[in-house]
């Protein structure tokens, strides 16, 4: 019978950090039976519906440890979400050490996983004598550009989005300063000093496990891997994304998605917190109704604050009734709206889906990827910004509307790029190089496929060391 291998795996807050780091687990476990991993959960209270459903559908051999929760009332109304993360993460490391001395005074573990936000159960590593990898679920052009933020920041005395010709990373695109992460858009700030801080320590890890595959990201890997001296290993495993919902029999989306024609409906979704405005919540209701196309849209109630809902639904209003007067009347031969949730994999993954307005997280990019959907590139926080570039603009699978000089994206514009992916000649060229991109995907995890072999390679690693004396049990 084949020795047990032991990792650990510490996400950060929020759902799109927890299930990243679980898919990735899930996939570990199921290639390689014979490892287990224990996951070590912090949060602020209550974990919010996604993040607890993900952990009832663990497999055995991946064992969830809920820290205690963590209080962050005496921090004022209005802290930016990330430094929330980063004070609940910090304010959870003793949690984390004395649970990691528990599980190592009974059970060797020959490496932990960490979210980046978690950087400083680097020092535990070091102490318990274990490896430690960053988990990045972003893309490998994000993780070159905090790689080379450190210069950029010593070189540069404007803000980023003032510089006048745009930022030139090693192997990636170029782009403007503006669409840099929305963490360095005020480098005065106590969130971009931090950010700061914890990509200095990127360096110091034993390797990034990264959710990005070659032939999505040719140049930032081959720019990597030329650099070599001063990162560590990177190991590109993906795509990895969420195999489905738990329960999607009946859903009247779906159902209602069996009566339309193939390629027919635009999805439209801002992830699991993104936000709109009111003002640009209407625009974008007028865009959809004017193109006279099908629709189906996730809505949440507006808040001017784009990244409101990331940490859980902040209110509960209906948000139907924010929509505008006789807009699901117009609409309802067309569209169908949806409040607060859908089964996104099922939708993207549906014949009848042919196109997709995406808020560009990584991880809606990837699954728009696996199910070859093109995309309207329409970014709100974090890196999302970064993603639209090389959506639109590197891989050409996407198209990105502009801002008026309100910063609002007007219904005309909403127009145009909805006909723009779903009608005439553009939108089949993005459709066929989604297609192969698709294909390119689908490659990458087979067997003896370039992300299945660099996870072989690490779980061989992992495996080799937990066989030598020091880490038998």
């Amino acid at each position: 019978m084949e020795k047990t291998t032991h990792i650990a795996v510490i996400p950060a807050l929020g759902f799109t950090h927890l299930g990243p780091i679980l898919h990735f687990s899930k996939q570990l476990v199921h290639l390689h039976p014979h490892f287990h991993v224990t996951c070590i959960v912090p949060s602020l209270g209550s974990l919010p519906p996604a993040s607890k459903a993900i952990l009832q559908t663990l497999p055995p051999n991946i064992n969830p440890i809920l820290l205690p929760p963590i209080n962050l009332n005496d921090q004022p109304q209005g802290t930016p979400l990330r430094l929330q993360i980063h004070l609940a993460m910090t304010r959870s490391m003793e949690s984390i050490h004395h649970t990691l001395k528990s599980i190592t005074s009974k059970t060797p573990l020959v490496a932990m996983v960490i979210d980046s936000f978690a950087y400083e159960a680097l020092d535990f590593a070091r102490e318990l004598n274990i490896l430690c990898y960053i988990y990045f679920p972003c893309s490998l052009t994000t993780l070159s550009t905090y790689f080379y933020l450190p210069k950029l920041d010593e070189e540069t005395t404007c803000e980023y989005k003032d510089l006048p010709h745009p930022i030139q990373v090693p192997g990636c695109l170029p782009f403007h300063g503006r669409d840099l992460t929305s963490l360095a858009h005020d480098r005065t700030s106590i969130p971009y000093k931090l950010f700061l801080q914890r990509v200095k320590r990127f360096p110091l890890v034993d390797g990034i496990i990264v959710n990005s595959f070659l032939e999505m990201e040719r140049g930032p890997i081959r720019a990597l891997e030329e650099e070599g001296r001063g990162h560590p290993p990177v190991h590109p495993v993906g795509p990895i994304i969420q195999t489905g919902a738990a329960s999607t029999t009946g859903l009247e989306c779906l159902t209602w998605l069996d009566k339309q024609q193939d390629g027919s409906v635009l999805f439209v979704s801002f992830g699991s917190g993104g936000t709109l405005s009111q003002e640009q919540m209407n625009e974008l209701a007028y865009g959809l109704e004017l193109s006279n196309h099908k629709f189906l849209w996730v809505v949440r109630a507006p808040n001017d604050d784009v990244n409101a809902a990331y940490l859980g639904e902040q209110k509960h209003e209906d948000p139907l009734e924010f929509l505008p007067r006789g807009f699901l009347k117009r609409t309802r031969e067309r569209g169908m709206v949806v409040p607060l949730w859908a089964p996104q994999i099922e939708i993207l993954g549906h014949g009848s889906v042919g196109g997709f307005l995406s808020h560009c997280g990584w991880n809606s990019t990837l699954e728009s990827v696996v199910h070859g959907v093109p995309l309207i590139t329409w970014p709100l926080f974090a890196e999302q910004r970064m993603n639209a570039v090389v959506l639109s603009e590197g891989l050409k699978v996407g198209v990105r509307p502009r801002e008026s000089e309100k910063g609002l994206v007007e219904r005309e514009e909403v127009v145009e790029m909805i006909k723009c992916v779903m009608e005439g000649k553009e939108g089949g060229e993005m459709r066929k190089r989604m297609k192969a991109l698709k294909e390119a995907a689908a490659n990458t995890l087979k067997e003896h496929g370039s992300s299945t072999e660099t996870l072989s390679q690490l779980a061989f690693k992992w495996k080799s060391l937990a066989c030598e004396n020091k880490f038998s049990e």
